[in-house]
């Protein structure tokens, strides 16, 4: 095939999905998506693997935690001052359903957004009344029930304030970004601690389920030392799939796009579209192994 016929039939495959959907979890899965060091691809990877969930079968709800509101950018919501969003949610005067807004690309795929109003809610929620559970009040059973998502993908800003330990109180699950660059474990072990912190004492279901690898370049010997590195202390928690640099991964937010619809030919959104799917067979295949050795026990016991 020539390099433009592999890039349509890399395009057919995200654009039409019905012969490669992915699972739906068995039981709702929210994710907190964090890394207080800025710029390793966290909204990137956020956006992007909630795009490719909603496009492959999923419903997808991105959380927007981040006052810059860059993933509310990037799914092309309405993130203007005075429009519902989650800042209000958090304070009490509305329901995370009421903020949720349909993205145009994908009717599955919901997003509550970020307006400036959130940068001052650190402030303000310190003299709140359970100031680290906001969140997980927020999203409620009923609430999510009401949306009927799949997934809950938390966008969390680049540091470990009041917001980051309210999305790490609400969820059980943490995803890690961590780019394939000199500096990529820098700050990691004081993100691990503070998750050791609200495990013991907030939220002990919470734990790190998956790492993904970004802004790899194969072109250098640092990037696989980096990944090597990464997968040696970190095991199988570590996505295969790898995102390469990509110019296209970094336009698409600009034109209020995933890179999935901006370019859906480019290696950008394949490897973020392998990245959902291995997240998603992943949760299938534990989901699986689990039920197994249910059914076993309670086989033996009987």
């Amino acid at each position: 095939m020539t390099p433009i016929a592999e890039e349509a039939a890399r395009a057919a495959r995200v654009l039409h999905p019905e012969d490669h959907r992915m699972p739906r979890p068995a039981h709702r899965r929210v994710i907190t998506v964090a890394n207080q060091k800025g710029g390793v691809g966290k909204t990137t990877s956020t956006v992007n693997l909630a795009a490719a969930l909603a496009l492959h079968g999923a419903r997808v709800l991105v959380v927007d935690l981040d006052p810059q509101g860059n993933a509310s950018t990037a799914l092309g919501v309405d993130h203007r001052s005075g429009v519902p969003s989650i800042y209000e949610v958090l304070i009490g005067e509305i329901t995370l359903d009421q903020a949720a807004q349909v993205c145009d690309r994908s009717q599955d795929l919901y997003c509550v957004p970020a307006t400036i109003d959130l940068a001052g809610a650190e402030i303000e929620l310190v003299s709140m009344m359970n100031r680290e559970s906001r969140l997980r009040q927020a999203l409620s059973t009923e609430a999510l029930d009401r949306l009927d998502v799949d997934y809950v993908l938390v966008d969390c800003p680049p540091s470990l304030g009041l917001l980051t330990l309210n999305a790490m109180v609400a969820a059980p699950e943490v995803l890690i970004p961590i780019q394939c660059e000199y500096y990529a474990l820098e700050g990691l072990s004081q993100l691990l601690s503070n998750i050791g912190l609200v495990q013991s004492h907030l939220n002990p279901s919470l734990h790190v389920s998956t790492i993904l690898l970004t802004m790899y370049d194969g072109r250098t010997k640092l990037a696989d030392q980096v990944t090597h590195e990464v997968r040696d202390h970190f095991g199988d928690i570590v996505l295969r799939t790898v995102i390469p640099r990509s110019v296209k991964v970094s336009e698409a937010p600009g034109f209020g796009q995933t890179v999935l619809t901006y370019d859906p030919g480019s290696r950008g959104a394949m490897s973020y579209l392998d990245a959902a799917r291995e997240f998603a067979m992943r949760a299938a295949v534990a989901e699986r192994r689990t039920e197994s050795a249910a059914a076993s026990s309670t086989g033996d016991h009987g």
